[in-house]
């Protein structure tokens, strides 16, 4: 990050400061404005998890250019830099996780991955890597003249809340200031907080976990094992119930056709995952290894991994007999094979769920 960025963030952390005392000392408390702030750092919010990282970052969907557009502006008025500069260092912290290439890396303490690594040296900026989105006109765009958009946008946003509001202070307090605030302390969150408290579901070796409680301050990027695991998906809360606004806001904009391509990790392959999790905490145990239980559950994992195999190799020559324009009859009699395998996974996974819950009754087992 560049030392004017560096200048700007440690001056409106110090400016919140001072101003916080004197706004409720001496200004009445704008309700309206606070409100919009809300509305502002959820626009500003979503901009940057479903543009910045889950459309820029993963590439996990095509979204229509006028949408796109409105993205950019909100990302903007975020002030988290360029979507190119973000997306660049977001792929090194996937590529080089949790080592000394990643740029905010919590191995390196709980602050530096919070906000100490964006007053360190940048690292060396690699354009290859975003040759993607420097082929993007609106990104491209945005990237070149980002220091003066920045400026733009909020002269704007300013000029217009204070001409309904006529509160210049409650409008460079809580539009301003305390959105900025709110904003940028929980995008690092995920950087800190997402890597040390909550629960490794899927993969037991990273330090990303799920936490639901991070989802919804972040607009559903708290569940951050899984994104990690599984960084192609669209989704980040995979279950009807997990708060992930962004994923909404991506699947409604397909249904009315301005988002498309969106990609999502087969449910088989997330159950994969789930079995080999449970596993590698049953092995920490030589007691349940000892286990009848233990035993059957090894040839249910097998089972299922074989059989996942084998249905996707089905689908793959599927897809090929599509393309080269097969006979309905080859063609429904491999969707049959399709069909049989994902009963079987079906029976394997209800099959593990029960076996599972046995191992629960007989042995106290930690959450993790």
């Amino acid at each position: 990050m560049g030392k004017t960025a560096r200048y700007i963030i440690g001056g409106y952390h110090l400016a919140f400061i001072v101003l916080t005392p004197m706004y409720f000392l001496f200004h009445s408390f704008n309700l309206p404005l606070f409100l919009l702030s809300i509305l502002l750092y959820g626009l500003c919010g979503v901009a940057i998890t479903a543009g910045y990282h889950r459309l820029y970052s993963h590439k996990a969907y095509k979204l229509n250019p006028v949408i796109e557009f409105f993205v950019l502006g909100f990302a903007t008025l975020a002030m988290q830099g360029s979507a190119i500069k973000w997306a660049h260092d977001h792929r090194v912290h996937h590529t080089h996780l949790d080592t000394e290439k990643d740029p905010y890396s919590v191995t390196h303490g709980f602050w530096h991955a919070h906000m100490g690594w964006l007053f360190k040296p940048s690292i060396p900026f690699n354009a290859k890597s975003v040759a993607d989105l420097f082929k993007n006109p609106l990104v491209r765009f945005q990237h070149q003249y980002y220091g003066w958009l920045v400026l733009a946008t909020h002269l704007v946003l300013v000029r217009y809340v204070f001409l309904l509001s006529n509160d210049l202070f409650s409008t460079l307090y809580l539009v301003v200031l305390f959105r900025l605030l709110l904003l940028h302390h929980c995008t690092w969150f995920i950087n800190s907080l997402a890597h040390v408290w909550g629960a490794k579901t899927y993969s037991r070796e990273l330090t990303a976990v799920d936490n639901g409680i991070l989802a919804f301050l972040t607009f559903g990027e708290g569940y951050h094992n899984f994104h990690h695991t599984f960084m192609s998906d669209y989704r980040n809360g995979i279950r009807w119930y997990h708060f992930d606004p962004s994923k909404w806001f991506v699947w409604t904009c397909s249904k009315i056709g301005l988002a498309s391509k969106l990609k999502r990790i087969d449910a088989n392959v997330i159950k994969k995952s789930l079995i080999k999790h449970d596993m590698d905490l049953f092995e920490r145990f030589e007691v349940i290894q000892k286990s009848d239980l233990y035993v059957n559950l090894q040839q249910l994992q097998k089972s299922f991994e074989k059989t996942l195999a084998e249905l996707q190799d089905d689908f793959r020559a599927y897809q090929k007999l599509r393309a080269q324009k097969a006979t309905r009859l080859e063609k429904k009699e491999l969707r049959r094979f399709i069909r049989s395998k994902r009963r079987e996974l079906r029976a394997y996974w209800k099959s593990w769920l029960l076996h599972v819950k046995s191992l629960e009754k007989n042995f106290v087992l930690p959450h993790v």
